[in-house]
């Protein structure tokens, strides 16, 4: 009548006539309707009608009531006896041996709950004692036979576990060691101690998986030794990936990596990995991108050099760095030759670095697109202390470079993109026709410029690519003709010599104690910058053509958004 179902939670009585379950992401209604049965899901993943007058239980006992038929397919539901196919090895679990119902197939597997009949006389010589636990059907019969179980044990993992090959110690020159089958997860049943076997990642990949960095690893204390590597630089490797165990290398002038990418298009990602005092993590050669999630760096000198081009970029997120060696000098991610990553280096590393070692010796030329080395949400230490002015956490990078995006970031100093112009020395602004804008004079003097670059006297250029979204402050003094009504405009000019007026005030001079006449514009506007878009001021006089000075001191201010 029925087959197994998986995965239920607790029956529901929704009315008299309904019940319903879920599983497997759908809810199972048990209906009853014009004499009949109805099982399905809201899914419609299966459906199932049994006349009521043909219901029965497991060894053919009429069930007549529709109280009693729910009630019983709540109890196959919530042992996974039940309704519908499922997705465990387990084709049914009952409660003795007695409840087991006729299998499918030779070598399906059953779970029996309880015990059943007198323990020293054994079924297999014409007792009635069936243990419990797992059962396997042999055609005609459901047999407790440990050979039997586990020759279906193993049918079960050729049939899942295919395309896993378990790496042991014994047997680690012959996998790992051995021609790498890119088809396969290599899985580290424990701890392997590689010695000096290293391996030989194929053009086509490698894949290795552990239990956890607590019970998996790969180890080796061999001198000048590198443990995964490339045939050749000239053939390469492809896709590096890896996730839940350890790497251990320790010895003298020895690395955990050198790849070099086959064709500049495969990936280097690692996530649940943790590096244990390794003496280097080496070398890596023109990889398209670089991806690091949850790892761990913990003592030794782990320097990765990155060498070439990187098309994409890399990213190191929720990982973190302890207890390094205090005698460590080289920088965690060091630039290589000829490197440039042309996407974005990114991280939210919690890191804490020893007395002597740079985080990154990164350079603002190794990256050519703007606002491509990201800091977001970091933390970094030196001997477990703070120093936001800490010149050597990255020894050729600030914050405020055109490279950089640092933000939210605690030991390191931010990216504040933007910047400020200020009046340091008074100069007249000519007007010679009523009405008419011309560029407002002064000796300006740039202040904490980011992103931003002054192309000439008075006008400010966005020179990155992101943020676009800014703020316009002005504070802006300016000594004119008694009553005299001016205009001032923010002018924008874009790349294809676009003029916007992008922000308009009118003041009127007013006449001060003391003999000055002086009008004072003030305020903040939104405006939108793309790359290489200018803005700058002018002015005009709407009621005659006298002139005017913009006073010392006066400034304006772009900020991000």
């Amino acid at each position: 009548m029925a087959t197994k179902v998986s995965g239920l939670t607790q029956l529901l009585v929704i009315e008299t006539s309904e019940y319903i379950k879920y599983f497997n992401k759908s809810w199972v209604s048990i209906r009853f309707k014009a004499g009949q049965v109805i099982i399905g899901s809201e899914l419609q993943e299966y459906s199932e009608v049994i006349p009521l007058d043909e219901f029965q239980d497991g060894v053919g006992t009429p069930i007549v009531t529709e109280d009693a038929i729910a009630a019983y397919l709540g109890d196959l539901l919530e042992s996974g006896s039940g309704l519908a196919p499922g997705n465990s090895v387990i084709s049914q679990q009952v409660s003795t041996y007695s409840n087991l119902v006729a299998g499918t197939t030779v070598g399906d597997l059953a779970y029996v709950e309880t015990a059943q009949g007198t323990k020293w006389l054994p079924g297999t010589i014409g007792g009635t004692y069936y243990p419990a636990g797992l059962y396997v059907w042999g055609g005609a019969s459901w047999v407790s036979d440990r050979n039997s179980i586990a020759t279906a044990l193993d049918d079960l993992y050729l049939q899942f576990l295919q395309n896993r090959i378990i790496v042991t110690q014994a047997n680690k020159d012959t996998t790992l060691g051995g021609v790498i089958d890119s088809s396969k997860q290599y899985f580290l049943d424990g701890i392997i101690d590689l010695g000096t076997t290293q391996i030989t990642v194929p053009t086509t990949g490698l894949t290795i998986a552990g239990l956890s960095f607590d019970i998996s690893g790969l180890i080796s204390s061999e001198d000048n030794y590198s443990m995964i590597v490339s045939e050749t630089p000239a053939i390469g490797s492809g896709n590096v990936l890896g996730a839940d165990f350890f790497i251990s290398v320790t010895g003298a002038g020895s690395k955990v990596y050198d790849l070099y990418d086959a064709t500049g298009f495969n990936a280097f990602e690692f996530a649940r990995i943790n590096y244990i005092d390794c003496s280097s993590l080496g070398d890596i050669y023109d990889y398209r991108q670089g991806l690091e999630e949850g790892t761990g760096r913990f003592g030794g000198s782990p320097s990765l050099t990155l060498h070439g081009l990187w098309r994409g970029g890399y990213r190191i997120t929720t990982s973190i760095v302890r207890s390094l060696a205090g005698t460590m000098t080289a920088p965690l991610f060091k630039e290589g030759l000829v490197f440039q990553m042309n996407s974005r280096f990114l991280t939210d590393i919690n890191c804490d670095l020893p007395t002597l070692a740079p985080f990154s010796d990164f350079k603002t030329f190794n990256f050519p697109n703007p606002s491509t080395v990201q800091l977001k949400g970091a933390i970094f230490t030196r001997d477990g202390g703070f120093n936001p002015n800490d010149t050597n956490i990255f020894s050729d990078l600030e914050a405020s470079d055109l490279a950089c995006d640092w933000d939210n970031n605690i030991g390191i100093k931010n990216t504040f993109i933007g910047g400020a112009l200020n009046n340091d020395a008074a100069l007249e602004t000519v007007i010679l026709t009523l009405g008419e804008a011309v560029d407002l004079n002064g000796t300006f003097t740039s202040r904490d410029l980011q992103h931003f670059d002054t192309p000439a006297n008075g006008r400010l250029r966005h020179i990155g690519t992101n943020p676009t979204d800014f703020l316009v402050t002005w504070d802006l003094l300016i000594d004119g003709k008694n009553n005299d009504n001016y205009e001032l405009f923010l002018i924008k000019i874009d790349t294809l010599a676009n003029v916007t007026v992008e922000i308009t005030q009118v003041r009127t001079v007013n006449n001060f104690q003391g003999g000055r006449d002086v009008g004072i514009w003030t305020g903040s506007a939104p405006v939108t910058l793309n790359q290489n878009d200018v803005v700058f001021w002018q002015i005009a006089n709407l009621l005659d053509t006298d002139n005017c000075t913009l006073e010392v001191d006066s400034t304006w201010t772009i900020t991000e958004r």
